[in-house]
């Protein structure tokens, strides 16, 4: 993104703070773009940790292990933007966000080929029972056997979740030559020559492979258990990128020692350690041909980088144009720049008659309107007002005494 019109605040006083080891794509985009306060932190902090850090933070970016909890909010003064770089938003407290006026964003599309690569090379791993006869190498013991190893070719992958993964998971699963099922809430158009279930139980009853690519809701939690683990074929793989409390862990170590799993791969886990080297454990330990990773689907070089670049891109659209397109909080709007005029961003809780109270107090007030757009959703409202240069710091004043204001800022 390429925009020379310089902000109302001075970039050199915007303090810009990134945890968790954010790429550095990141970072650099904010430096060469003449961000100088720009601290990036290789850990996530805690929640008394970040109270005292972010008092006199504009941008905060933060990856999943981050906790942006309702305290936090109310410590963070100057705060206009969290930018997730990661799938998910769910450690961030979205209706506090909302409550204050902070636009967050996310990068849901940006690791989509990294997760899927990751679960066709497990379906390979486990229908070969791969895991075993490497654990068995590495002891000392050779394990030549053709035994319960199969090919991909003509299975059956069934895809609980067909949404940007799942999808992408369709596409390379054709290329290997699976058959695809899939299974989702919402009505999906199938690629290729994948097939849609009509139920769950359908769907497992009738594939080799299960993988979940669905998120983290009440509709989701513990949706995988023994109660439908019993419908699974026997001899069924299942395979979990997506949330951790979608399988049930205890229920499943049973059917793969009881062999009616012959196999899984996890990446997510209900409790997951807070950083490397803490002890892990889970049900699902030591079990043949199952593969544990420590959640690492989207850690690819190309997905830290494309995640830096997606954010960042969002981050700056809103701090340089008051663009919210991807918000999760402020209703998402997307704007055409305009020359010769200042720009000011009004958030507000959504109640009939503020747009008109605004209008009217600029009307009043003589104040002319050059363009105006609005944008609601259930809780907020989004009004950004293009006026003449002479009257924008007026403008911009008055604007903060309208009833049911959350926060107001002269952009340019």
């Amino acid at each position: 993104m390429t925009n020379k019109k310089e902000t109302s605040y001075p970039k050199e006083k915007i303090r810009i703070l990134f945890l968790e080891n954010i790429s550095d794509a990141a970072v650099q985009r904010f430096k060469e773009e003449g961000y100088t306060q720009v601290e990036k932190l290789t850990k996530a902090l805690s929640e008394e940790d970040l109270v005292k850090e972010i008092k006199n933070v504009h941008i905060l970016g933060i990856r999943s292990k981050t906790h942006i909890t309702k305290k936090v909010l109310e410590a963070a003064e100057k705060l206009q933007a969290i930018g997730c770089f990661c799938i998910g938003v769910n450690q961030v407290d979205l209706k506090a966000a909302t409550d204050k006026g902070v636009v967050v964003f996310n990068a849901p599309y940006s690791n989509t080929r990294s997760v899927a690569e990751l679960v066709i090379a497990n379906s390979v791993m486990l229908i070969r029972r791969l895991p075993d006869k490497i654990r068995a190498a590495h002891e000392g013991i050779w394990m030549k056997e053709s035994k319960g190893a199969y090919e991909l070719r003509g299975k059956t992958l069934g895809i609980i979740g067909y949404g940007n993964i799942g999808s992408q998971v369709s596409v390379l699963a054709e290329a290997m030559g699976m058959k695809v099922l899939f299974y989702d809430v919402e009505t999906k158009l199938p690629l290729g020559n994948a097939k849609d279930a009509k139920t769950l139980k359908e769907l497992v009853q009738k594939s080799d492979i299960v993988t979940l690519h669905v998120p983290d809701t009440a509709q989701t939690k513990y949706m995988i258990t023994k109660n439908n683990l019993k419908y699974f074929k026997k001899g069924a793989i299942l395979i979990n990128y997506a949330r951790g409390e979608v399988v049930n862990l205890e229920d499943l170590s049973k059917f793969i020692t009881d062999g009616h799993i012959s196999g899984a791969a996890l990446d997510v886990f209900p409790w997951e350690p807070e950083k490397n080297g803490d002890k892990f454990t889970t049900p699902v330990q030591n079990l043949p041909n199952v593969i544990l990773t420590p959640h690492i689907g989207g850690s690819t070089e190309e997905a830290q980088e494309n995640i830096g670049v997606d954010v960042s891109t969002k981050l700056f659209n809103l701090i340089e144009k008051g663009i919210t397109n991807g918000s999760h909080t402020v209703p998402g709007l997307a704007l055409p720049s305009q020359d010769g005029v200042h720009r000011i961003l009004h958030i507000h809780y959504n109640k009939p008659g503020v747009l008109s109270e605004i209008n009217t107090l600029l009307s009043k007030n003589n104040i002319n309107i050059t363009g105006q757009y609005l944008k609601t959703n259930d809780e907020i409202g989004y009004v950004v007002l293009d006026v003449e240069k002479g009257v924008s710091k007026k403008a911009a004043a008055l604007l903060k005494d309208v009833k049911h204001t959350i926060k107001t800022r002269l952009l340019y």
